[in-house]
Formats: C-alpha cells, sequence, structure tokens
C-alpha cells in the first residue's frame, strides 16, 4: 500500500518515521520530496554538471525507517525536463540515513541549486 500524505504525517507524529530536517511544505499527495545537500560531480569542483555527465546528488533529509516501511525513489519531473536521468530503486525497510542519488545530465549543462527539490520518496506500506 502506498501512503497518502495523511499517513505519512501520522507516522511522523507517532515517530515510527523519522525524517530529520523535515519540511511540511515538501509533503506531496503520495510521498515527501528531498532536497538537495551536496553534489559531487566526478573531476570537477565546479558548481555546474557538465552536459553528458554524472554526478551524486546527498539529500538534506536523514531517514529512519521502520522495519515495515519500504520507499521508492522517483525524479521530479521538473529535472527529467530538463534532461536529467536518475538511477534509482528501492530504500530498505529499517533503512536509516540519508540518500545519495546517482543521476545523469543528458543535455545542457545545469547547475541545481542547494535545498532545491529534487526528488520524491514514496512510501509503501
Amino acid at each position: 500500500m502506498i501512503l497518502s500524505d495523511n499517513d505519512i504525517n501520522f507516522l511522523i507524529k507517532e515517530k515510527r518515521l523519522v525524517i530529520e530536517n523535515f519540511d511540511e511544505k515538501n509533503l506531496t499527495p503520495n510521498g515527501y520530496d528531498i532536497r538537495v545537500d551536496e553534489i559531487k560531480v566526478p573531476g570537477s569542483d565546479s558548481d555546474f554538471i557538465p552536459a553528458r555527465s554524472f554526478f551524486i546528488v546527498s539529500s538534506v533529509e536523514f531517514f529512519r525507517f521502520p522495519s515495515n516501511l519500504a520507499g521508492q525513489i522517483w525524479i521530479r519531473t521538473s529535472w527529467a525536463r530538463k534532461g536529467i536521468i536518475l538511477s534509482a530503486g528501492m530504500i530498505d525497510a529499517g533503512f536509516n540515513g540519508k540518500l545519495n542519488l546517482f543521476a545523469f545530465n543528458s543535455l545542457d549543462d545545469i547547475k541545481i541549486e542547494k535545498e532545491s527539490r529534487f526528488a520524491q520518496v514514496i512510501f509503501i506500506l
């Protein structure tokens, strides 16, 4: 079962799901939008992500999943329309930590600002 925003809020208030640095405005009807903490482009110190290059995004949020809850990660369509391809999958039940997402910039050079909403986590019970 995919959880709604009300279900997610309930689990957070009951402290069964912990999202450190949680921002209620990032709740969506069926998930939570994670924000960019750091971006690393292998071999580059630039703020820009060159066209046709891989990069890693770490989340602002730190998650503590209960043992009966998993997650799935999806790129926000606003980034997909700009040519960002995300290699993501499942977040295991019981996961604790920040998310590190591996992505590819398929089009033009781009800058992704810190704190930008980058991907959505869907919670699956």
